[in-house]
């Protein structure tokens, strides 16, 4: 057979498998569409493109790349794992596994209770000691189960498939703690188990669905945000199924798993607490060359004409936004873990020790209360938030009554102790007596957990959900 006609075969066969995995594709979207219409836009948010090096299919969030012959079989074992993988992988871009960051295992702390002298994990947890290879593993892995325990939680019709013994009991172990199996959960319990190189590799082989090498994150020298507006667009769509869910949808929801709890988790992580913190910021003129208000061209026309004499002087104060007066009160009952306050307390006072959110000078207080005022310490300056860390010791374990902290907090007002007091934020577990009046500040009440909880939170308070950290 001549070179060119080969070349033609070869390139009608290259056509007619691309064609025939599109339509594979497309009958699976079209399947899931019937029995989760709340997933319209996320379905249908994709190309698609054959690809002979991937296995069976894979996406970077804009493009589900498939390998033909892969598909093809997979479609003849049982039309139901392709609608699994392509409901998989829909998954990923919704909770943007591909983008986020996850920590090295090596930066990891031991499980509170576990800790030792030396605080990093004993590496290495399995046969390899490359710990970037290691956490890009756990996450890849962590990612697969908590999309594969969705599906498998998913009563709808076309992605119902009998669960295999070691992921039936891979989910029992997860779910001992009865909390939403997001990634990140799921990462940290990997790395508490301590898994030996064998029984890692039997549950890759276990929950794997999909490539991940197109994943951003998955590349060490990939840049962040390299892909910003497809990591934009599975934002709007997380966004607009949670509410679809809640209102229009909630049948559909209960049919679907843990769905609505992980795209609360994964709405509240895209919330940056630096910028959550500025919401008590006030204006006001600090010392410091402000270069925005300086016209160079006076000051070297000035220079020129005179030898040392500029028309214009930069000004000498700049106008920023940062945190003058503040309150932070912690609860400090018996149902507030110490530890989750050390986190909190820690978090927080990074941020305002930071150059860029405090002035130099600040009326800062901060609280223990369970059901009475324990302690006001005032913080002036970035020593004494630095010195109070050091010396931290908390003081309660009582019952739980928000109303004594706010009432102490009004009588400070009434005796001139602040001039312009902006919020206070109140980190608790959310149960306990909340007062019924406004106050004439703004109030967040701030958690620290992964789960949403059922609290009567009032409607004039703001909530804040500080993810617990990996």
């Amino acid at each position: 057979m001549p070179e060119y006609h080969k070349e033609e075969q070869e390139a009608e066969t290259a056509e007619r498998l691309d064609l025939l995995g599109k339509k594979i594709l497309y009958a699976a979207r079209d399947e899931l569409y019937l029995g989760m219409r709340f997933l319209d836009v996320a379905l249908n948010s994709f190309s698609y493109q054959m690809n002979t090096k991937i296995t069976p299919f894979g996406t970077d969030g804009a493009v589900i790349f498939f390998h033909p012959q892969q598909l093809g079989g997979l479609y003849r074992q049982n039309r139901i794992l392709v609608n699994r993988g392509y409901l998989h992988m829909v998954y990923h871009c919704i909770f943007r596994h591909m983008w986020k960051n996850y920590p090295l295992t090596s930066d990891l702390p031991l499980p509170s209770g576990e800790q030792t002298k030396d605080t990093s994990l004993p590496l290495p947890l399995t046969d390899q000691n490359d710990p970037l290879d290691l956490s890009a593993r756990l996450w890849n892995l962590s990612c697969d189960i908590a999309v594969e325990h969705l599906i498998d939680e998913n009563f709808h019709r076309s992605v119902r498939f009998s669960r295999s013994l070691p992921r039936r009991e891979t989910y029992r172990k997860l779910e001992q703690e009865k909390k939403t199996l997001h990634a990140e959960r799921i990462f940290r319990l990997l790395v508490r188990w301590n898994l030996p190189e064998k029984d890692l590799l039997r549950l890759e082989q276990e929950f794997y669905v999909d490539d991940h090498q197109y994943w951003e994150n998955h590349q060490p020298d990939s840049k962040p945000d390299s892909n910003f507006s497809v990591q934009k667009k599975w934002q709007k769509i997380n966004e607009q199924m949670e509410t679809d869910l809640e209102t229009f949808s909630r049948e559909t929801a209960e049919k679907s798993g843990d769905l609505l709890g992980q795209l609360k988790i994964e709405t509240r992580e895209q919330q940056d607490y630096r910028e959550f913190l500025r919401k008590f910021s006030v204006l006001r003129e600090e010392p410091e060359i402000d270069p925005d208000t300086f016209d160079y061209t006076f000051y070297s026309y000035g220079l020129s004409l005179y030898g040392n004499m500029p028309l214009i002087e930069p000004l000498e104060t700049k106008e920023v936004n940062k945190i003058a007066e503040f309150v932070i009160v912690i609860d400090t009952s018996m149902s507030c873990s110490g530890d989750l306050v050390h986190r909190f307390l820690e978090e927080t006072c990074t941020i305002l020790s930071e150059s860029e959110s405090f002035f130099h000078k600040v009326n800062v207080h901060i609280l223990q209360c369970d059901e009475t005022v324990q302690s006001d310490v005032k913080i002036t300056c970035r020593k004494d938030l630095l010195e109070y860390m050091e010396h931290l010791t908390l003081y309660g374990e009582g019952g739980t009554d928000f109303r004594p902290a706010f009432a102490y907090v009004d009588e400070m007002i009434r005796q001139k102790e602040f001039q312009n007091l902006r919020g206070l934020l109140y980190f608790t577990d959310g149960y306990g007596i909340y007062p019924q009046k406004m106050p004439s500040y703004q109030t967040v009440f701030v958690f620290m957990q992964e789960d949403e909880q059922d609290v009567d939170v009032p409607a004039w308070a703001m909530t804040y959900y500080l993810p617990v950290p990996l």
